[in-house]
């Protein structure tokens, strides 16, 4: 056959190179979370991480849209003067730290850990979850403009709002150094420094931050009152309670994986951080409840804050600080699906996908 191309033998060899190169075949065993430059990050089978592809998995079973959640009782109620301004306010504080809250959390999974993560079946589930934080996002400005509330006052709070802008301030400097452009993981510090970030936002602000905001507005949703709102956070909850339990599983697998990492100062350092946590958690518990309602107060919130974040240490292989039990136990109960009303019974159930999620 004439060689029309002028490459002749130089285009057999890049085919052989080509057919050398498809030879290659991913050996599962060197896949790593982190530092892997053995395996391919493209080449998502065979699984190793198999609890990651699971997680996914997971996540698609919960999918949700908040425009599929009737909001008219929920506005009738907001119109009326059945509402007391301490119980507006709850509402107004909750709506703003998770506007901006959740915008946080889907900036540093696309800018910050997706980079640094080369494991292939970890970065499905990354992807599936950046979506899910927009979809957070989009519920905040679905129920912002539901009940025309100041759009400016719900999405700035964490400009004015002291116990607000302290979380978010926490978290961003948690995020800062791994946003360097010269940033790795490759040294001991850098490994280090990133551990701390998915701690930070996995553990505190996914396992903490998020929960006393959680009790409040279901606290409204116990009573029938907010339940368009009640129903949108107990899907949020759903996909905190998988994106929790995917990090903690990411961090505990690049400990195994690294255990030159986990020091005891190091071990240190990141219970200092959660108790920091727990005490900011706290105040922000108090700026929402100055005077308690809905059988809420904030000294209540001082002992859940810290039950949980007792539970969140023990999961990474840490001891619990506090000692303090729970005061909610229906909360425990929300989470789990086998002890609360089937929630894919409500319209957004029409997702065929909901129907396979099991936990």
């Amino acid at each position: 056959m004439l060689d029309f191309t002028g490459e002749g033998d130089q285009g057999n060899r890049r085919g052989e190179g080509v057919t050398e190169q498809r030879a290659k075949r991913v050996d599962v065993t060197k896949k790593r979370l982190i530092n892997c430059s053995a395996v391919d990050v493209n080449q998502l089978m065979p699984l190793k991480y198999k609890w990651a592809w699971e997680h996914y998995l997971n996540g698609c079973a919960n999918n949700w849209l908040p425009t599929e959640v009737a909001m008219g009782k929920d506005i009738e109620l907001w119109k009326s003067n059945k509402l007391t301004p301490d119980e507006r306010l709850v509402i107004m504080r909750n709506l703003g730290f998770f506007s901006t809250a959740e915008s946080l959390v889907g900036n540093n999974i696309i800018l910050a850990i997706f980079k640094h993560v080369t494991n292939p079946e970890c970065r499905q589930y990354l992807l599936r979850q950046g979506f899910e934080e927009a979809v957070h996002t989009h519920t905040f400005h679905y129920v912002v403009e539901s009940l025309s509330l100041d759009q400016g006052e719900v999405f700035n709070m964490y400009n004015e709002i002291n116990s607000i802008h302290q979380k978010d301030q926490f978290e961003m400097q948690l995020t800062q150094d791994v946003l360097a452009p010269d940033f790795s993981t490759a040294t001991t510090a850098g490994a280090q420094k990133f551990l701390e970030n998915l701690i930070g936002y996995y553990v505190i602000m996914e396992g903490i931050f998020f929960y006393s905001g959680f009790v409040m507005i279901l606290s409204f949703h116990r009573q029938n009152r907010m339940t368009g709102i009640g129903e949108q956070f107990q899907y949020i909850l759903r996909d905190e309670t998988i994106h929790l339990n995917f990090g903690i599983d990411l961090i505990n697998g690049i400990k195994e994986e690294n255990p030159d990492l986990w020091t005891p100062q190091f071990q240190d350092h990141i219970v200092d951080l959660v108790r920091q946590a727990v005490e900011l958690e706290y105040q922000y518990a108090v700026d929402c409840l100055p005077r308690g309602i809905l059988g809420l107060s904030s000294p209540m919130f001082r002992e859940y804050v810290q039950h949980i974040a007792d539970r969140r240490l023990e999961r990474i292989g840490l001891k619990a600080q506090y000692g303090s039990k729970n005061p909610f136990p229906w909360m425990s109960e929300t989470i789990d699906l086998q002890k609360e009303k089937n929630f894919f019974e409500t319209r957004v159930t029409e997702y065929q996908t909901a129907g396979s999620l099991q936990w």
